[in-house]
């Protein structure tokens, strides 16, 4: 009988009596997800796009991306464990650490882009206490640095303190706060501009960006939660729990933040007459539209809140890299990678340049093994996993040395396909490349698949009249 075990393992189900995530408790992880200084962030980036064209590839994007994870969220419900242990079925045990491997960095980039815009909030904390230099000016490095290590240590303190149940307390917190100061910026913005500006206005021609690209960018973010989704609706107690909670907070936080993002950025363009990117971060909006204190600690505690989800999230990617290693230290290493990685950009000098290169790596590989997880268990094996045997060597989902070459190949030339039109600029003025990718990869995997099926290269599908 358990005793309300907090987490559990990528090879063990949550029993009922341990799934403590309510509707709303759901719902404000992901909306704490997405109500985030990087949600702002991207709201500045297709700012570029100018203001009408940002506002349609949100209101667009957003419920798509929703109806994709919510796809991926039911399956963790439905089978009980994380998403990486969900993708030992199609890609074998042995190529789910590509995966692994691939969502791990994910969780750590987003943690790392986390660190970065709280050490940019510290700078103009910094700044207010003792004069010194604010992100982007002269002498600011040490400082950045300091901001980097602070938010990583406490992000990390936190995350260990209770895991998914730790996270669905703070996420709950995190989404009023975040909410409240949206709702600030945007009243401060209004205030000053005319919305009927902020609605003519457009991009230096240098800055410009097509809508496809505006879609990519947008897509790429929101979907680089995709194979995050079944870490935490294995703890949901109803199936609308893990299917239209998830879709509700993504949906709401990205329709709102990425909007808060784009008019702030537009109204500090305007207030300027340069558009920078690069200043699209939410303490530069906040100290360039006048607010003060609370705003600062409010992203501060933000960044704090959502790299928990992250961590978190990229210690079982580890795991499933290294199963002998156990969560307490896979959250410990996690963490400290945030650290590292969170320093990049300090010697690069253009954290646009990063996030742009981060979200390139997102698109060719989260959307594209989507895909396939999609096909895979609603088409081809139409739900039908077993998870007692997703660890047992020389079981179904072993394949040939623990790989699925099939569903690998799948994946490779849908995120090739997503490479490729990304470098002929296809879609740059329709769709972008990540959704013909995305799509690409589903039927790719699905032809190859039944051809896989019809030799009896999936144990699992091997039926009495075909053995």
């Amino acid at each position: 009988m358990s005793e309300h075990k907090t987490d559990y393992g990528i090879e063990e189900a949550v029993p009922e009596q341990d799934r403590h995530y309510s509707f709303w408790d759901m719902a404000a992880v992901w909306m704490g997800a997405n109500c985030h200084p990087a949600s702002w962030w991207i709201g500045g980036v297709i700012a570029a796009a100018g203001f009408s064209v940002a506002i349609k590839v949100n209101l667009i994007v957003a419920p798509v991306s929703s109806v994709i994870i919510a796809l991926i969220a039911f399956m963790g419900f439905k089978v009980g464990t994380t998403t990486i242990g969900i993708s030992r079925v199609p890609l074998g045990i042995n190529g789910s650490k590509v995966a692994g491997a691939i969502n791990g960095l994910s969780g750590i980039g987003w943690s790392a882009v986390g660190n970065f815009l709280g050490a940019i909030t510290m700078s103009y904390i910094f700044a207010s206490l003792f004069g010194t230099p604010v992100y982007g000016e002269p002498g600011s490095t040490g400082i950045m640095v300091f901001g980097v290590l602070l938010c990583g240590i406490l992000s990390m303190a936190f995350v260990s303190v209770s895991g998914s149940r730790s996270i669905a307390v703070g996420e709950k917190i995190l989404a009023v706060l975040l909410i409240v100061m949206s709702g600030w910026i945007t009243y401060a913005v209004l205030q000053t501009y005319n919305i009927q500006d902020i609605i003519a206005w457009v991009p230096q021609a240098e800055a410009f960006l097509p809508f496809g690209l505006a879609v990519d960018a947008l897509m790429a973010y929101s979907l680089g939660w995709v194979l995050s989704a079944c870490e935490f609706t294995r703890y949901a107690k109803k199936s609308s729990t893990s299917t239209l909670a998830p879709g509700l907070g993504l949906t709401v936080a990205l329709w709102w933040f990425v909007l808060v993002g784009t008019i702030g950025t537009i109204a500090v363009a305007m207030n300027t007459g340069v558009f920078d990117p690069n200043m699209s971060d939410p303490s530069s909006l906040a100290a360039g539209l006048g607010l003060g204190w609370v705003a600062f600690g409010v992203i501060l505690f933000s960044v704090v809140s959502t790299n928990l989800i992250n961590i978190y999230v990229g210690a079982y990617s580890i795991m499933n890299m290294f199963p002998k290693l156990q969560l307490k230290p896979a959250l410990n290493l996690t963490g400290v990678l945030t650290i590292l990685v969170g320093l990049v950009p300090i010697g690069v000098g253009s954290f646009y340049h990063s996030f742009e290169v981060f979200l390139g790596y997102l698109g060719a590989t989260l959307p594209t093994l989507a895909a396939i997880l999609i096909v895979d268990y609603y088409i081809i094996r139409k739900g039908d996993y077993r998870i007692e045997l997703i660890g047992k060597k020389n079981g179904p989902y072993w394949y040939g040395n623990g790989v699925n070459w099939y569903a690998i190949a799948s994946w490779g030339l849908g995120a090739a396909t997503y490479l490729y039109l990304k470098s002929i600029g296809f879609g740059a003025n329709l769709i972008g490349a990540v959704v013909p990718s995305m799509f690409l990869s589903g039927l790719i995997y699905y032809v190859i698949a039944k051809i896989a099926v019809s030799k009896q290269a999936y144990a699992d599908l091997i039926t009495d009249d075909a053995a």
